[in-house]
């Protein structure tokens, strides 16, 4: 869907409402962060951070899961572009299976807000807290879908993951990474099936036979 740009400035407007109380009350570095890649079989958990400009705001920003791919990408650009700092952070399959994918994606967000140029004033991630981190922090539940800043990092996580998972396509031919982006798909669980894990599939959200174990 397509939405008119009073819609589009309408939208932004109300997506910025938390960020201008905290601009208005003098706070300048306020900071988002969101995760991509908690439910997939395969695959890095990634998770941003960004920092705006006080007063700034990038029309059409969203959750990324309501946008589609080619105006995520085009998102990013402008977002990477106009932010004060941004950071990504990757968690891989085999941190996520030794730490469990909450903790996991947990630590991928504290190594995004570490990542970035300057220490932010205050936090605004979607739901959680991030264990260990000194700064005031404020969860917002479906804070992707409520807040621009946590919004700009779901879409810069959600495309620095589809990247990742586009190079593996080549890395591990057969599994349709470059589709699924490593989802439970009917395509996704054929292939496990028929060619057994690969090295980024998550053994502990594995509900197949290992390859010694699968049918012949």
């Amino acid at each position: 869907m397509v939405l008119s740009a009073r819609s589009l400035t309408r939208r932004l407007t109300k997506l910025l409402q938390r960020e201008r109380e905290l601009w208005a009350s003098g706070i300048e570095r306020i900071c988002g962060v969101d995760e991509a890649g908690v439910g997939p079989l395969a695959g890095p958990v990634v998770a941003a951070a960004v920092v705006f400009p006080p007063g700034v705001g990038l029309k059409g920003v969203d959750d990324s899961k309501k946008l589609l791919p080619e105006r995520r990408e085009r998102l990013a650009l402008e977002i990477r572009e106009r932010a004060v700092s941004w950071a990504v952070a990757i968690v891989e399959p085999d941190e996520i299976d030794r730490l469990n994918i909450y903790r996991a994606s947990l630590a991928a967000m504290g190594r995004a807000v570490d990542g970035l140029s300057v220490t932010p004033q205050h936090v605004l991630i979607d739901a959680r807290r991030i264990p260990g981190c000194d700064l005031p922090q404020e969860p917002i539940v479906g804070g992707d879908g409520l807040c621009h800043a946590i919004a700009a990092a779901s879409i810069l996580a959600k495309v620095a993951r589809d990247a990742v998972m586009r190079d593996y396509e080549t890395v591990y031919p057969g599994y349709g990474f470059a589709d699924h982006k490593g989802y439970t798909t009917a395509a996704h669980r054929d292939a496990i099936r028929k060619l057994g894990p690969c090295p980024i599939h998550r053994k502990s959200f594995m509900l197949i036979p290992p390859r010694g174990l699968m049918p012949s």
